[in-house]
């Protein structure tokens, strides 16, 4: 997912003396708090770090609080959607004027009614409905489908809220996509083989 990315960061991180016995930890405890909550900085949502930190540097600042500030080397995993991206979410709720998904099983987007391509008809049903193609009725869209759509706008505001699409080429039901179409099938295959090399 072209939405996820890794990113290598120098920061200084401040420290109160009392975690003085116990720096690694401190540090961690204070870049977990980020965790899940998008940050300006990274430019993006810190799904996971790993930090080398270098404590024989820590240098006290001046003024009434005596914290110190320690450098420190991080490894971040960034959740930085865009727009025109293509995104993966598995559809939780979704009526005649909207589809709702998760991305990564935190994230979500949504896909309003002038975002869903004409050749989607939606077919109520006691299970809330569905969406179904007019050109190939194999291809639907239900709640628990797993959707490839593209980025239209993101909410930094939202933690990264998304607006998303599913008129472009290659977006709709990933099941479907999987067997219709070439041009997701072979990059589905490309994934897996990276996959695979790097287990």
């Amino acid at each position: 997912m072209d939405a996820l990315r890794e990113a290598v960061a120098k920061l200084t991180v401040y420290v109160h003396p009392s975690n003085a016995a116990d720096v690694h930890r401190a540090v961690a405890r204070q870049l977990s708090s980020l965790l899940f909550s998008y940050e300006d900085r990274f430019d993006g949502v810190l799904l996971a770090h790993e930090a080398i930190v270098e404590s024989d540097k820590g240098k006290i600042l001046n003024g009434l609080v005596p914290y110190f500030g320690v450098p420190v080397h991080a490894n971040l995993l960034l959740y930085s959607p865009k727009p025109d991206m293509m995104m993966e979410g598995k559809v939780e709720m979704l009526g005649k004027e909207s589809i709702h998904a998760i991305v990564l099983g935190v994230f979500s987007a949504a896909i309003m009614s002038d975002d869903i391509h004409e050749k989607f008809k939606f077919k109520r049903k006691k299970d809330g409905g569905k969406f179904v193609s007019r050109s190939d009725k194999q291809h639907v869209i239900k709640k628990g489908s797993m959707i490839q759509f593209s980025v239209k706008r993101v909410d930094a505001e939202m933690n990264c809220h998304i607006t998303g699409s599913l008129i472009p080429p290659h977006t709709g039901s990933m099941l479907w996509l999987s067997v219709h179409d070439a041009e997701y099938a072979f990059g589905n295959q490309q994934w897996e083989k990276v996959k695979g090399y790097q287990h």
